[in-house]
This record gives C-alpha cells, structure tokens and sequence, in this order.
C-alpha cells in the first residue's frame, strides 16, 4: 500500500507528521533586583518547551504586573518590555497549549483577584478531572477569564474554605488529578509545586549572594540555571508544595503515599541534554539508551547517523556500544521557521528536505545506521529513509531509542489520536515495509526504563507505550479533539 493510500483509508493527511509536542515551561526567581530579567533568561533556556506563547509577571510588594504575548520569548519581550515589569520577583511562563484555545487569552502567567488576594499563576501539565472541577466551580458562582486548565487551580483557591493564602492552595491541589508543576506568586510571595505523581520536573537552585538573602529560583530544568549562575539545590518533590517569603523558605506536603509516575519521555525527547532531570542527567540516560539499543538489535553497518537533533545522543551511546563509526550524514537546518513558502511546482517531500539534507559523500555506497528517539506517524520517518537512500546508501537500518507508541498522553503533551499512531495499528514489521528500510527495531520497554533510572529510584509514566495510565480515570470532556474518539 502507498503513503498516500495508507493514510487516505484512515482520513489522514500525508504531509503532517508531527514530533509528540513539549508541554510547557515554568520558572520563578525570588529577591532579585532584576527579577523580569532573570526570568527572561531562564524562559530563554526553555524555549524548548513551548513556541507559542510566553509571559511574565513581577510583584514588588504592593503591585503585581503581567505582561505576555505570542511567538518566542526573544520576540516578546525586548529591552522595553523588561523595564516595565519591576518587583524583586518574578514567575514566567512558555507555552504550547495542550488544553485550551491557542490564543493570547490563555497565554499565561494567568492573574487573577480572589478572596485571597492577586494571583499569578504558571502551570506545566495536564489535569485529567477538569471537566466535573470547573462544573463545580461554575455553580459556586465561579467566573473564568479562560479556558485553560490552569486557571481552576486559582478558582479553587479563591472558593477555599481554608483560612490561610497556604492551606487554601494546599487544600486546592489536593482536588485536582493529573500533573502540574506550577509557580504562583501573591504580592509578597513566590509558590511552586508538583503532583502527588510527579509527572512534570520542576527544580529549586539559589543564586548565591554574599552581602544578603539569598535569591531562589525555579524551573522546569536545571539547564535555566546556567544562564543565571545559579546553584542546583533539589527537586521540588511530587505531592510538596514550598513558599519562599522575607521569612525564607518553608515546605509542606500536601500529599503522601501515591506512586511515583514521572513522565518518561522528559528523558527520551523534551528535556534538554544538559537538564538534570528526576535526579538524573538527561545526557546520560539518552546515551545509555543508545547503548542498550545496540546490545539488543544490534546489525552490521559502516556508520550510525543520528536524525538531529532528537536522535544524536542516543546515537552517540549506539555507536560507543557497537564500535561502528559515528558521522552526522545528516545535516539539519536550524533556521527553518514555522512557515515557508514552497516552489511552484511541488517538490517531493518537500517539508523533509528543507530541514534536512544529506551529505552524500559519507552515505554513499555505505550501510547505514539511523537512530531517533522515536516513530509517531511514521511518514517522517519514511521519508527520511528515502533520503538517505537516495543519497546513496547501500543499506539503511533504523533504529528507535524508545518502545513503540501505541497511546495518547493525557498529561500534558499533544499526541496524535490513537488512529493515527502507527504503531498502535501495525506490527513492527509492518511498519518496517511502510518506512521502507532494510530493518528497524525499537528499545525494549524494560531497557528503556533501565536506562533512564540509571542509580535513582525514579518510577516513571510509561502510558505512551502500554496504554495503561497511572491515574484511576481520565475526564472525556477535558480531552483535546484530537483524543476524543478513544
């Protein structure tokens, strides 16, 4: 069957194959005297995470300010954005939507006046109960400005019965299923939490300063850190909820006894090489994937090329295992926007090309090891193949950092609908005639899941690839349309 034949049976559009998309990002500074500044710099760090939209919102003591926009962090907020947004502290938010319009008025940080006072608040996660939550709320007399998710954590704090600005957020979280690493600041104070689960990372780190109080900071990876010169401490832990204030920091759980199920893929594809994530180097789990990848399927080859820029670690580990030379026979195109303009008369697999091009005169004639982190739809990847063979390559392998994905996430990453996930509806050898190459072979689940625990204890969510999610239910209404039909 063809590409276009095999994809027109499911309704499906053969030119879009899209990368699982990343979440969120989230930072916080407290006690700085360029607090915007700093978050600016952290939010820079993350872009990774979210394209769409970003925002940031400063507190001096007495007045809160918020200023977001859509695009990329560099776009929005220039020179004479940041000397608007004054205070010592600063929460910060970069934004790919997984719940909610794509739109400016779920840009976050989210602000809203409440019984409790002026809250801003930036959220990383998916919760899985928002429909009946927000039902509830509505009834209470609720109002919501949006229509994202992250907004019902606040309204849940301003209708707690709970006495203090603290246990109403404590009470607050201990509602909402799902997963959420959120910053939040009052006039006075900076909050960040996890899930009872811990999905989503979110790290505490200080910036050291040796006339005064120390500045803390949050965020989603600890690579933000090094932008700021600041300190890893720990990681925010799931079911904690940690207040920094002029009295210092104070932490509370909130929640105990609930399993850990941290999202696994932060170390397969979203987090940044250079991020500690869930206590262990992401750098060093991609590698160790790379290398289990090699003892398991191991084949007779030239060279291992990496599909950049998400298959070049592993790629490195798959390599240093089965002593086959690495080479970048790839060569992939960073200034490619969100759109271009394509020549008149279309050019096959257009998309592909402009992102990446081979280098012929590694590939030709030679047997070829490709390496990703992973197959969604699987045109992309036939794609791929197709170039590398056309280049000249006698033979190509590809090879997979991860199990196959046969299901959706629902905890805050944009995954196709089941039907459109390639593996959920083929075998792998179906799948290897449909990309076209000589042979593929994914990771094991067991040896994936080695290798991003390394020395740690670390449980992780692996529902992408079993279909067997860690939470007891899963809200329909909340769904995205793209996971409604399941």
């Amino acid at each position: 069957m063809s590409e276009a034949e095999y994809f027109r049976a499911r309704g499906l559009d053969t030119e879009e194959d899209p990368k699982l998309r990343e979440e969120c990002g989230v930072a916080a500074v407290y006690n700085h005297p360029e607090a915007a500044r700093q978050v600016y710099l952290s939010l820079y760090a993350l872009q990774h995470r979210g394209q769409e939209s970003a925002g940031i919102a400063t507190a001096d003591g007495k007045n809160l300010s918020n200023i977001k926009g859509m695009g990329l962090v560099a776009d929005i907020f220039t020179e004479d954005v940041l000397a608007k947004l004054h205070g010592d502290m600063a929460i910060g938010h970069t934004r790919y939507s997984t719940t909610g319009d794509s739109a400016l008025l779920n840009a976050q940080p989210i602000r809203v006046e409440s019984t409790k006072g002026l809250i801003a608040i930036a959220h990383n996660g998916n919760l899985v109960n928002l429909g009946n939550v927000r039902a509830r709320l509505e009834r209470d007399g609720a109002y919501f400005q949006t229509t994202s998710d992250s907004e019902i954590i606040v309204q849940l704090i301003a209708h707690s019965k709970a006495s203090t600005l603290v246990d109403a957020i404590a009470d607050s979280l201990s509602q909402v299923d799902g997963a959420f690493s959120i910053v939040m600041m009052t006039r006075d104070r900076i909050f960040a939490a996890r899930d009872p689960r811990g999905f989503r990372p979110l790290s505490m780190g200080v910036i050291e300063n040796p006339d005064g109080p120390d500045t803390v900071v949050f965020a989603s990876e600890t690579c933000a850190f090094d932008l700021l010169r600041a300190k890893f401490v720990r990681d925010v832990e799931p079911g904690e909820l940690v207040m920094v204030s002029a009295d210092g920091v104070t932490s509370r759980r909130y929640s105990t006894g609930v399993k850990q199920s941290s999202c696994v893929f932060e170390h397969v594809y979203f987090a940044r090489p250079d991020s500690k994530i869930f206590n262990r180097w992401v750098q060093e789990s991609r590698e160790e994937m790379g290398r289990q990848l090699a003892r398991e399927s191991g084949v007779e080859a030239d060279l291992v090329v990496p599909v950049p820029d998400s298959g070049v670690t592993a790629a490195i580990g798959y390599a240093a295992e089965s002593g086959i030379p690495f080479r970048f026979g790839l060569i992939r195109n960073h200034y490619v926007g969100r759109t271009f303009i394509e020549p008149e008369q279309r050019v096959r697999d257009f998309g592909v090309k402009l992102k990446l091009n081979p280098v012929r005169n590694l590939l030709q004639g030679k047997r070829i090891i490709l390496v990703d982190d992973s197959i969604i739809r699987g045109t992309t990847s036939r794609k791929i193949v197709r170039m590398v063979r056309a280049a000249g390559a006698k033979e190509v392998h590809l090879r997979i950092s991860c199990p196959p994905t046969i299901s959706p996430c629902h905890y805050g990453i944009d995954t196709p609908r089941k039907s459109e996930l390639i593996a959920a509806n083929n075998s792998i050898a179906e799948i290897e005639r449909f990309i076209e190459a000589d042979s593929l072979a994914y990771l094991s689940l067991e040896g994936m899941q080695h290798a991003c625990a390394g020395d740690t204890d670390n449980k992780f969510c692996v529902a992408c690839f079993t279909g067997n999610y860690p939470t007891e239910w899963v809200d329909v209404d909340q769904i995205l349309p793209a996971t409604a039909s399941l």
